[in-house]
């Protein structure tokens, strides 16, 4: 699947208002909040990685990070692009 394509689907899902940019990010904090806490449960507190409760987070995480970019009207898969040129110019070995 290609990024702008999720985008785009995902958008269909987004009811927006006059405090969409808002709503997106506090979505995004949380929802990052809840892969967190998965993660430090698995680690600190000797529970199991619920892997398809992490998945779903981090497809909701990624639903907010698509729609926020949309509004910014910023190309989904430029932003990819971008960070993989980033990571390129800082672990240039690899």
């Amino acid at each position: 699947m290609e990024l702008n394509d999720y985008q785009k689907e995902a958008n269909k899902t987004l009811a927006g208002n006059e405090h969409v940019l808002t709503n997106l990010a506090l979505g995004l904090s949380s929802d990052a909040g809840q892969v967190v806490d998965s993660i430090k449960r698995y680690t600190f507190q000797g529970q199991d990685l619920n892997k398809e409760k992490l998945q779903h987070e981090l497809g909701d995480v990624l639903w907010y990070l698509s729609q926020i970019a949309l509004w910014a009207d910023i190309d989904f898969e430029a932003v990819g692009q971008a960070n993989l040129e980033a990571l390129a110019k800082r672990y240039p070995q690899d």
